[in-house]
C-alpha cells in the first residue's frame, strides 16, 4: 500500500468566471466538468451547494487535476493568505516552456510576484532536491483570489 499520485487540488474562488480566466485561459488547463454539486451538511440542515469546475492538463487513471470551488450557499469572507503562512501556502506546476507561458501571463496582465520571469531575467535557482548542477527556472504568480501559483521548468 502506497500513495500513487496527488488526486486533486481544490481552490476556493469567489468569482468562477474570473478564476477560469486565469486557470483555463492563461495557464491553459482544460475544463472537463462544470456543474453545481450538493453535499449533505447534517440533520435538519439543507445541503451545501457549490459550482465546481474540474480542470486537467492530462488524462489517465492517476492524473492529478484542479477543482475550482465557488460556494453557492456559504459566503466566503476574509483576506487571502500570505505566502509561507501555515497550511498550504502555494502549489506548483511543471511546465515545458516557461518563456511561452510567461508571454501569456504578461498578455493577461498577471503580475509576477517573485522569481525568474522566464525570459532570461534573473537567475535560475537550485532547489527541489535536484542533482548537483540541476537548475530550475521558477516564478510565483497570484491567481485572482490571491492564491500563490508557482510555475517551474527544469533548465
Amino acid at each position: 500500500m502506497s500513495i500513487q499520485a496527488v488526486s486533486h487540488i481544490a481552490v476556493g474562488v469567489r468569482d468562477m468566471e474570473v478564476a477560469l480566466g486565469f486557470y483555463r485561459d492563461v495557464l491553459g488547463l482544460r475544463v472537463t466538468a462544470d456543474k453545481v454539486e450538493e453535499f449533505p451538511q447534517g440533520p435538519g440542515q439543507p445541503p451545501a451547494r457549490r459550482r465546481a469546475c474540474y480542470l486537467r492538463w492530462q488524462d489517465g487513471p492517476h492524473a492529478s487535476f484542479i477543482v475550482l470551488d465557488q460556494q453557492l450557499t456559504n459566503e466566503i469572507v476574509g483576506e487571502p493568505a500570505r505566502l509561507f503562512q501555515m497550511g498550504v501556502h502555494h502549489f506548483a506546476f511543471w511546465v515545458d516552456d516557461l518563456a511561452g507561458m510567461m508571454a501569456k501571463v504578461r498578455a493577461a496582465g498577471v503580475t509576477v510576484f517573485m522569481g525568474n520571469d522566464g525570459d532570461g531575467a534573473g537567475a535560475d535557482t537550485e532547489m527541489y532536491g535536484e542533482p548537483p548542477g540541476g537548475r530550475v527556472k521558477s516564478v510565483f504568480l497570484r491567481d485572482p483570489e490571491g492564491n500563490f501559483v508557482q510555475l517551474d521548468q527544469r533548465a
